[in-house]
C-alpha cells in the first residue's frame, strides 16, 4: 500500500510541458475537480438568483437572459482560475483558439448565425417568451428562446424549434409585441329584400353582447356589397387575446347569436341561388315540330 510520501511523488510528477512550464499528475487531476465544483456552485447560485427575481414577478425574459449571462460569465471564470492555478499562461492557447476560430468560420458558420442570432433576440426583445407568433404557415406561443434555436408550441400542440436566425431574417408577425389587442371580423350575408338598418342594429347588439368584445374601442358594423344572391354585413371589433383561440371562440359566438336574432325577427340568412328562365318560343316551335 501507498504512503503519503509516494502518493505526494506520484502527483508531483510531470506529465506534459505547455509553454515551458511543466504539468504534474496532481495538477491534471485537479483541473476536472474545479470544473466539476464550479458547475455545480454556478447551476446553485444561478437557481439561487433565478427563483429570487421569479418570487418578485420579474419579467421571464430578463430572467433567461440574465441565466445566459451567468452561465458564460462563469465558466470563463472556471477556465481562466483552472489555468491560473497550474500556472499555464492563457497566451499559450492563442494559436490553437486562433485555429479552432478559422475552423469554426468555415464548417460552423449557420450554428455560429443561430448563435449570435439568438443573443440578439434575447438582448434586443423583439420576440419574447409568451409572445404569439406567426412564422410561415405556423403559429404557436414562444416557449423558451435558446442560444441556437427558438421552442414554439404550436395551436396544435405540436413543438417547433425555428432557428434564431430565421426569426431575424424573414418576415415574423407578432400578435402580441406592443399589447395583446386582437382585432378581427364576421362576414354575414342576407336574403335580398331584408331590412338593411334593423339588420345592421341586430349585428351590432350580437357584437356588443359578446363579453370578450371591448367597448373601446366600439365595434363597427358596415354594409359591406350587394352580392351574387344577399346583402353583405361585416362586424368589425377589439378584444384581448393571447392565443388565435380566443378570436375563434368570439366569432362562433356571435355567430351563434346571430342566428338566434336572426330567427326572432324573420331574416332570412342567404344562401346560393338561381333564376332558370325558360324561351316559351323556343318550347311552341318545338311542339309545333312534332
Amino acid at each position: 500500500m501507498m504512503n503519503f510520501e509516494q502518493i505526494k511523488t506520484l502527483l508531483s510528477s510531470e506529465v506534459i510541458t505547455i509553454s515551458e512550464q511543466p504539468i504534474t499528475l496532481g495538477d491534471l487531476l485537479m483541473i476536472p475537480l474545479l470544473l466539476v465544483v464550479g458547475i455545480l456552485m454556478t447551476k446553485w447560485g444561478v437557481k439561487l438568483i433565478t427563483n429570487r427575481l421569479t418570487n418578485k414577478k420579474t419579467d421571464p425574459n430578463v430572467i433567461h437572459l440574465l441565466q445566459r449571462i451567468l452561465y458564460i460569465v462563469a465558466i470563463a471564470i472556471i477556465m481562466i482560475t483552472a489555468l491560473d492555478l497550474i500556472n499555464i499562461p492563457i497566451t499559450a492557447f492563442a494559436f490553437l483558439s486562433g485555429a479552432i476560430a478559422i475552423g469554426f468560420g468555415f464548417g460552423a458558420q449557420n450554428i455560429i448565425n443561430n448563435f449570435i442570432s439568438g443573443w440578439i433576440l434575447m438582448w434586443e426583445r423583439p420576440i419574447r417568451i409568451g409572445d404569439f407568433l406567426e412564422v410561415e404557415d405556423a403559429k404557436g406561443i414562444v416557449e423558451e428562446i435558446n442560444t441556437r434555436s427558438t421552442r414554439i408550441r404550436r395551436v396544435d400542440g405540436v413543438h417547433l424549434l425555428i432557428p434564431n436566425s430565421k426569426l431575424l431574417e424573414n418576415t415574423v408577425v407578432n400578435w402580441t409585441l406592443v399589447d395583446k389587442l386582437v382585432r378581427t371580423s364576421v362576414k354575414v350575408g342576407v336574403a335580398y329584400g331584408s331590412p338593411a338598418k334593423k339588420v345592421a342594429a341586430l349585428i351590432l347588439q350580437a357584437t356588443e353582447e359578446e363579453s370578450a368584445v371591448l367597448k373601446e374601442p366600439k365595434p363597427l358594423v358596415t354594409f359591406e356589397d350587394f352580392g351574387d344572391n344577399s346583402l353583405m354585413f361585416e362586424t368589425t371589433y377589439w378584444i384581448h387575446s393571447n392565443v388565435e383561440g380566443g378570436l375563434r371562440i368570439t366569432r362562433s359566438n356571435i355567430r351563434f347569436r346571430l342566428d338566434e336574432l336572426f330567427e326572432e325577427n324573420n331574416i332570412v340568412i342567404a344562401f346560393p341561388q338561381r333564376d332558370v328562365h325558360l324561351d316559351g318560343s323556343i318550347t311552341l316551335l318545338n311542339t309545333e315540330a312534332k
